[in-house]
């Protein structure tokens, strides 16, 4: 399978090619929709554009125009230590004049975890509409055995056609969690895989391997977008 690829020299690097490819998408969204709404990734490799985003480019950012979404999320309270809320705020939120209206978290406060799943769904329709959404950014990580948000390998989530959010329970701590369905994934504007570290090689190896004409054995090789999709590795990941 043919990727995109933009190598970086280190995790910094990335981070700063990243968030140079959102903030330019920021101004078209804005000018051509009045906003820009973004699904964010959790885990460690997002955390440092996340911080680079707060300390060097807050001021030049319309923080009332930016929607932030997330798209998979720990089902664990939003103060929790394993909360992708929490890092994002702790890293982002915290530090940036965002209206409080437009962070929209995943509402892990709900019981059951089907419950929370469709409450999430019904505050993406209330702010997209009835169509599955295309966000303007969607920031995806890579796990080694291939999965992405919560997708992960054998996952029923991944031949879901209808629903966008859904609760899974993976091979991973914690394991009850939310996340985005390919319904939604597979239609962002613009999706960055963000890749970093040495024992990522081998997955990276595989995907390329894969055949384009076929179902991806991988989760992350399932979510090929209509829109433009970047794969941005270090040079570790990268080999």
């Amino acid at each position: 399978m043919k990727l995109d690829t933009r190598v970086l020299p280190d995790l910094e690097a990335l981070s700063g090619a990243v968030l140079d490819e959102t903030l330019g998408i920021v101004q078209d969204a804005v000018k051509q929709r009045g906003r820009f709404a973004i699904a964010l990734a959790g885990g460690h490799t997002p955390a440092k554009m996340y911080a680079m985003w707060a300390e060097k480019y807050a001021a030049q950012t319309p923080w009332d125009r930016i929607h932030l979404f997330w798209g998979d999320e720990r089902y664990v309270p939003q103060e929790d230590l394993l909360s992708n809320f929490r890092m994002t705020r702790e890293t982002l939120i915290s530090h940036v004049p965002i209206p409080p209206a437009n962070v929209h978290g995943v509402p892990t406060n709900i019981a059951p975890p089907e419950k929370a799943a469709k409450a999430y769904e019904a505050e993406l329709k209330q702010f997209f509409g009835a169509a599955p959404p295309e966000f303007d950014v969607q920031l995806l990580g890579l796990g080694v055995e291939g999965h992405t948000a919560s997708l992960f390998p054998g996952s029923p989530a991944l031949e879901e056609k209808q629903r966008w959010v859904v609760p899974v329970v993976a091979p991973a701590e914690p394991p009850q969690r939310l996340t985005f369905t390919p319904v939604v994934l597979n239609r962002g504007r613009n999706t960055f895989f963000l890749v970093s570290g040495a024992n990522k090689r081998e997955i990276m190896a595989a995907l390329r391997n894969e055949s384009a004409w076929e179902p991806s054995e991988y989760p992350a090789g399932r979510i090929r977008p209509a829109g433009r999709t970047l794969w941005f590795l270090d040079q570790t990941a990268a080999g």
